[in-house]
């Protein structure tokens, strides 16, 4: 695990992105701590966006509380949301930004949350995320889905090769 750890990190300084991280927070006067899994936590972000009370840019968390509370055990999933992000950056790099807001774009269009239908906040973990994970589909999605003919084959029918 430790192997995938440093990983991460190297691909994440090499693509920028951590790079970028610590830009955001010495513009934000936040402090640098070294956290779990050689992620670095940006703790007292101030500033109003984003509205959350962390998010992460390459192996950057930044919160807007103290590094020993993301880094309590009760929030141990919290945690390993915000570290799933910084292995997404290591995947995408600067291609993280797009499509984050692509994903994010999709989700409050077919749901009204920015996160219940982004691909990049599921795959980290919508609870451990704090995000809704149960919200239907708007209607107009759903009437799309039901006017897309079905594939299956009625009992008794031809197979279709």
């Amino acid at each position: 695990m430790a192997a995938r750890h440093v990983a991460r990190g190297i691909l994440t300084a090499l693509n920028g992105t951590t790079g970028a991280g610590v830009l955001i927070a010495l513009a934000t006067r936040t402090k640098l701590r070294r956290g779990r899994h050689g992620v670095l936590i940006a703790e007292g972000y101030r500033l109003p966006v984003p509205p959350a009370s962390c998010f992460t840019v390459g192996s950057v968390i930044l919160t807007r509380r103290s590094a020993e509370w993301l880094l309590d055990e009760q929030r141990a999933a919290l945690f390993g949301h915000e570290h799933r992000h910084a292995e997404q950056y290591a995947v995408l790099g600067p291609l993280f930004w797009p499509a984050y807001w692509a994903a994010c774009g999709w989700s409050y269009a077919t749901t009204g949350s920015w996160g219940a239908r982004n691909f990049l906040e599921r795959n980290a973990g919508l609870k451990a995320g704090g995000y809704p994970t149960d919200l239907p589909l708007r209607p107009w999605v759903v009437r799309g889905l039901s006017a897309i003919p079905s594939r299956r084959r009625r009992r008794g029918s031809p197979s279709p090769d």
